[in-house]
């Protein structure tokens, strides 16, 4: 009895530290992009910035997954969002500086450094977060527990961040970094509470590159789990594509606000908690192979009616619709990883899985936008700005089609 009680307080301080950091992410999902349109509306600099948010996971994941493995996981999420806490003012202090000469060109760039260094520090967050959490539940309950996880997650991240972000931004531009400052240290102390077991400490270290390799062995050995980090980079880069020029659908298509678009995205964020809470017991009910095939089939339709619709309502509908599946995806990939993989190569194999699955989301972030500016001439802005949807429309049926046909889960 003792034990559980301890492992519900230490599970409750994860997930509280999970919702405090999302909150703040999701602020900033509405206020960086929001940021970026008040200095230009140019789908080129758009696309940087969330470039710039983005390549961190290429760039860092796999030595990144080398120090989870070596590294006290506690302490590293810790300084992550201790990181970020200090990242958020900066912004304030790029903001509060002002414009003056060549002013788009500076604050562009000054954002777009900001942005690298979160992603930076998110990389080193998300990656000691995942793999800690089997330490902390037992793996009877590793569906459960991501799905609590992702349901407190997208509440926090989607449902409440980016409306508040709308509001605070409406009320002062520097405001929403203030906030976001604040979260990312209440998240940085909830962690620190958390009681983590021991782990066994490795007096014999083989290198680094030994070591980065021995997940790269271990990952071409399972090539299932290889084959998921492959299909979900293409799922990312297309859905970057679409979210990267997303706030410009929002204001010139839909003819939203700040305060409107947080409302959009909060739509996405009830799907991703509709997910949290019903997607474990639709794995449980479908399998987890056919569960993935439901995910990919469901995946092209909220960008096909972003193509084809100007509708507010429908839009909601269909953001809805977009997170519901992906965390459907999620909570099978997430779990059948946790499972699987040995807890001394978690970290490794997991930064791994993600520098294929997160590192094409800085390529899709600049072929959003570069699609769009190409495109504008000849198409007009608004024909050019759905073309990106529909060609990450086609990319999801073809990795729908690729799924179907190659994708299968042996029993963990």
């Amino acid at each position: 009895m003792a034990a559980l009680l301890k492992e519900n307080r230490n599970f409750r301080l994860l997930m509280s530290g999970a919702g405090l950091s999302n909150l703040s992410d999701g602020i900033g999902v509405l206020a960086f992009p929001w940021l970026a349109t008040l200095i230009t509306t140019d789908p080129r600099a758009l696309a940087i910035v969330a470039f710039a948010t983005r390549v961190p996971w290429f760039l860092w994941s796999l030595p990144v997954g080398v120090l989870t493995d070596r590294a006290d996981r506690q302490r590293m999420m810790v300084r992550a969002d201790l990181t970020r806490m200090a990242l958020a003012l900066a912004v304030v202090a790029l903001i509060l500086s002002g414009p003056g000469a060549g002013a788009v060109g500076w604050q562009i760039a000054g954002l777009s450094a900001l942005a690298f260094l979160m992603g930076t520090a998110e990389v080193f967050r998300d990656n000691a977060a995942q793999t800690a959490l089997p330490s902390l539940v037992h793996k009877d309950r590793l569906e459960e527990a991501n799905g609590q996880i992702w349901s407190v997650e997208q509440i926090m991240g989607q449902f409440v961040g980016p409306p508040l972000a709308g509001l605070l931004i409406a009320l002062a531009v520097p405001a929403p970094f203030l906030f976001e400052a604040m979260g990312f240290a209440l998240a940085a102390w909830a962690v620190w509470a958390i009681a983590f077991p021991a782990r066994a400490i490795v007096s014999q270290r083989d290198g680094f590159w030994k070591e980065m390799h021995a997940g790269w062995a271990w990952i071409r050995e399972h090539k299932v789990i290889l084959q998921l980090a492959l299909i979900l980079g293409g799922l990312n880069a297309a859905h970057m594509a679409g979210f990267t020029i997303l706030v410009l659908y929002s204001q010139e298509v839909l003819g939203l606000g700040a305060v409107g678009h947080g409302m959009l995205l909060t739509a996405g964020a009830a799907g991703g908690v509709a997910g949290g809470l019903l997607c474990p017991a639709l794995a449980r009910r479908f399998g987890s192979e056919r569960s993935l095939w439901i995910a990919l089939a469901l995946m092209p339709l909220p960008f096909i009616g972003l193509y084809l619709s100007s509708s507010v309502p429908l839009a909601v509908g269909l953001l809805f619709l977009e997170t519901f599946v992906a965390v459907l995806w999620n909570v099978v990939t997430v779990s059948y990883r946790q499972r699987v993989i040995p807890d001394a190569l978690l970290g490794r194999v997991n930064a791994i899985y993600r520098f294929f699955g997160w590192g094409m989301m800085p390529i899709g972030a600049l072929a959003g936008g570069w699609i769009m500016a190409f495109a504008e001439p000849t198409m007009g802005r608004e024909d050019a700005l759905r073309l990106v949807f529909l060609i990450g429309a086609c990319a999801f049926i073809a990795l729908f089609a690729y799924g179907v046909a190659r994708l299968r889960l042996p029993k963990a």
